[in-house]
């Protein structure tokens, strides 16, 4: 059987500038629209996610209380997806949806937290001590939110996706496989449609203190990804996205409006250091320009970490010269785990406009755009490792 085409049939996409793609259109019509808290967690700062009706995708109140922050924000960005593509309520092509996620680790209980590190120093048996206070003071179901599968888990409670499921961690580079891994699946004939995306909640105190530990977080208020200088580094980003993807036949039996079409991803681990920085990087996009053809725009997903970001933007400059750019990480902040779905989503409504967002203010290498959007090259440079590099073309 000779390769299927795969297209994208729904977009959910929350961040700070909004909820949902008509609220980000908008948004991101106003280069001054940048949403940044640069006080709550001095000297860092963050991009929070807009306030969410969460009654709209998430109807039930006990469903909202047991999730942590991430996982509401990916089950609201899930619904937005299958709302928009014809699929909410439709229990037959539900149980036959597929569902990959990328996630992170969840998020820690600060309360529990403090009272074991207050009260370990004075205790008879700190190992009883940790024991004792998982049992008592931590709900079943609050450890369990811990679990990066539960988000996977509630999107099939919430919205009726019954379906194979698959979680996938590993920072950046697990948004990249999911959507490799759905797309290779449909073209192969292993499945007629997928829900992949992923969340990320930038707003805790524990993510920020790790990523700081490891020099990677700018210091020192906004600037764009590619004009940070010597306070490099990378500004975290609350939100989430996940995409539709079907066989075209399957869109098209079902009547459903294909947005865009996803052409090809390629998922590499690849090093951060010696003669290897960027290398691959240049002929994956060499490749990926010969894909997308002329009139492709670039939708980067540079984190602003030191090095590679410089050296993604050496390759873009030496492979993709003509091609403008825009940068996830200038109006939405890095976002990790979902930072590729999230830039995905943003390629999908390029294409749907038929043109860029405006320049960032202070971001050299993001320029006017001449002429139509046609197709979208969307890059994935993870801040320790791997790359990863989608087409997505016009419907």
């Amino acid at each position: 059987m000779s390769a299927r085409d795969v297209v994208i049939t729904g977009v959910g996409l929350i961040s700070s500038l909004g909820d949902g793609l008509e609220a980000h259109a908008a948004a991101l019509a106003d280069p001054a629209a940048v949403r940044v808290d640069s006080a709550t967690y001095a000297p860092f700062s963050v991009h929070p996610a807009v306030a969410l009706e969460l009654d709209r995708q998430i109807p039930k109140k006990l469903d909202q209380k047991q999730m942590e922050p991430w996982q509401r924000l990916g089950t609201y960005a899930a619904g937005l997806a299958l709302d928009m593509a014809g699929l909410k309520g439709d229990k037959d092509k539900l149980a036959e949806l597929q569902l990959i996620v990328a996630a992170g680790g969840g998020e820690r209980d600060y309360n529990v937290d403090s009272q074991i590190l207050t009260q370990m120093p004075t205790a008879a048996n700190p190992e009883v001590l940790i024991n004792e206070k998982l049992m008592s003071e931590l709900r079943p179901t609050l450890f369990l939110a811990q679990l990066s599968n539960l988000l996977a888990g509630n999107i099939s409670i919430v919205h009726g996706v019954t379906g194979a499921s698959r979680t996938f961690m590993g920072e950046e580079q697990c948004g990249v496989d999911a959507f490799r891994i759905a797309f290779e699946r449909i073209r192969a004939g292993q499945g007629d449609r997928f829900l992949v995306g992923g969340s990320y909640n930038a707003e805790r105190a524990d993510s920020l203190l790790i990523f700081a530990m490891g020099g990677f977080l700018r210091q020192g208020g906004y600037a764009p990804v590619d004009a940070r200088g010597e306070g490099a580094g990378f500004i975290l980003g609350s939100g989430g996205a996940f995409l539709v993807l079907e066989a075209r036949e399957a869109a098209q039996a079902r009547g459903a409006p294909i947005l865009a079409t996803l052409q090809s991803v390629v998922a590499r681990r690849t090093p951060r250091s010696g003669n290897g920085l960027g290398q691959s990087l240049a002929v994956d996009l060499k490749i990926a320009a010969e894909i997308a053809g002329p009139d492709a725009v670039v939708i980067s997903g540079a984190t602003g970490a030191k090095d590679i970001t410089g050296a993604e933007l050496r390759a873009l400059a030496a492979t993709v010269p003509e091609a403008p750019v825009r940068f996830t990480g200038n109006r939405l902040g890095h976002v990790l785990e979902a930072h590729f779905p999230v830039s995905l989503a943003l390629a999908v409504l390029a294409l749907r406009e038929g043109r860029l967002w405006p320049p960032t203010p202070g971001s050299a290498a993001e320029r006017q755009q001449a002429g139509a959007a046609r197709a979208a090259i969307v890059t994935s440079v993870g801040h320790m490792r791997g790359e990863g590099i989608a087409v997505v073309g016009q419907a």
